[in-house]
């Protein structure tokens, strides 16, 4: 199973929405190809890996309330945040289906 494809290879709807796929990683932004682009399934598998990684980057910033170690693990947790996001991006840009590790498979589990 791991090796399935995770979403339609349509070939078309890969290469006329590359670029809004990616820009689904850029934070807020994820709502763009989640909206505007509903019937590509290349989209929305962006999107959503894109709105988990902006809702963990959020649980972050509460968590750098916390004096000091709040604060570290806001650091490491972004910096690996920031990764994911160009590593996200990359993949979307070159029309691939990359599913982001430990966070992706809760991309998965939202219906819209």
């Amino acid at each position: 199973m791991e090796n399935e494809p995770i979403i339609s290879k349509n070939s078309k709807d890969i290469e006329e929405n590359k670029l809004l796929a990616a820009i689904g990683y850029l934070g807020i932004l994820c709502l763009i190809p989640l909206l505007a682009k509903k019937d590509s399934a290349f989209c929305q598998f962006h999107g959503k890996q894109g709105l988990v990684i902006f809702i963990v980057w959020i649980v972050l910033s509460f968590i750098n309330i916390l004096p000091f170690i709040g604060q570290i693990i806001w650091l490491l947790g972004s910096l690996v945040l920031a990764v994911l996001v160009v590593m996200g991006m990359i993949h979307a840009l070159n029309g691939e289906e990359w599913e982001v590790p430990v966070l992706g498979q809760y991309a998965k589990q939202i219906k819209l």
